[in-house]
């Protein structure tokens, strides 16, 4: 198992602020699973708008957030960088299920296995916690493709 600073994701996703939401890389074992982490700030841009008087990180951000996880693991697994010829896409999401609201000042861990590759279409399970409680958890689809 090994450990990914944030000079190493950016070596591996291509993801820039303010779309980049793993922060660093806690555990990482190729070809089995990651545990990364995304600090949720109030300086975050969508808590302008989601919402104000209640800031809540947007669910679809913290999908997001465990598809990037996916996608290290993915690459790291198969030994990649970044490439400016490929892009690795989130292609599905299954059973996606939403159990807190995830506020600013949250520590979101997100923590994503390899189900299995078929073809270069990756399975994942995934689940995001905070303070070792459950807030999200849905099953992954991603794929890299030329572009």
């Amino acid at each position: 198992m090994s450990t990914m600073d944030i000079h190493e994701i950016l070596k591996y996703l291509p993801h820039r602020y303010p779309l980049l939401l793993v922060d660093k890389v806690i555990s990482i074992e190729a070809e089995k699973n990651i545990v990364a982490l995304k600090n949720v700030s109030i300086n975050e841009p969508f808590f302008q708008g989601h919402f104000p008087h209640h800031p809540v990180m947007p669910g679809v951000l913290i999908v997001e957030a465990l598809a990037q996880a996916a996608a290290l693991l993915t690459l790291k697994t198969e030994g990649n960088t970044n490439k400016e010829d490929s892009v690795y896409y989130f292609v599905g999401i299954d059973g996606v299920r939403f159990k807190k609201p995830v506020m600013p000042g949250d520590q979101l861990i997100l923590k994503v296995s390899i189900d299995r590759q078929i073809k270069g279409l990756w399975k994942y399970s995934a689940r995001a916690e905070v303070d070792d409680q459950l807030v999200t958890e849905a099953k992954l689809m991603c794929t890299a493709r030329s572009v």
